[in-house]
């Protein structure tokens, strides 16, 4: 019987336009839920640290903390959430250092905005897949 667990998102960024449009967006992908945004690294780390997302969406220029600092404290949660990086400085040295943190996934906003809607789907699926094995 399969699960109605949905997959849980954070967004952390410090565009009010990203903050408002993509939760609208997400929420049309079915079993998707976004449970919570943050403007700024210091509210993101916090507000992750309780609400436990499955995947977290995070900008690298923000005010407070940086992507990259929160990026390095998400990476010591238990568990850690998968994190995509979504960010308008997709260079080559921002790439190779967030991957080489561990982030799962490095998106530039302008060229790969739909790349991330594909990546929270098959996130999406796999959870369904492995949610589904253990019933």
């Amino acid at each position: 019987m399969p699960s109605n667990k949905k997959l849980t998102v954070f967004l952390a960024d410090d565009s009010a336009f990203i903050r408002e449009r993509l939760p609208a967006m997400l929420a049309e992908i079915t079993g998707v839920e976004v449970i919570g945004l943050a403007a700024d690294g210091i509210e993101a780390v916090n507000s992750i640290g309780k609400l436990k997302p499955d995947v977290v969406v995070l900008d690298i220029r923000m005010p407070g903390k940086n992507g990259m600092e929160v990026l390095q404290e998400l990476k010591e949660f238990e568990p850690a959430p998968c994190v995509i990086m979504l960010t308008n400085y997709p260079y080559p040295q921002y790439r190779k250092k967030c991957l080489d943190m561990g982030a799962d996934y490095f998106l530039d906003k302008s060229a790969d905005f739909d790349g991330l809607f594909t990546v929270i789907r098959q996130l999406r699926d796999k959870a369904d897949q492995q949610r589904n094995l253990k019933e």
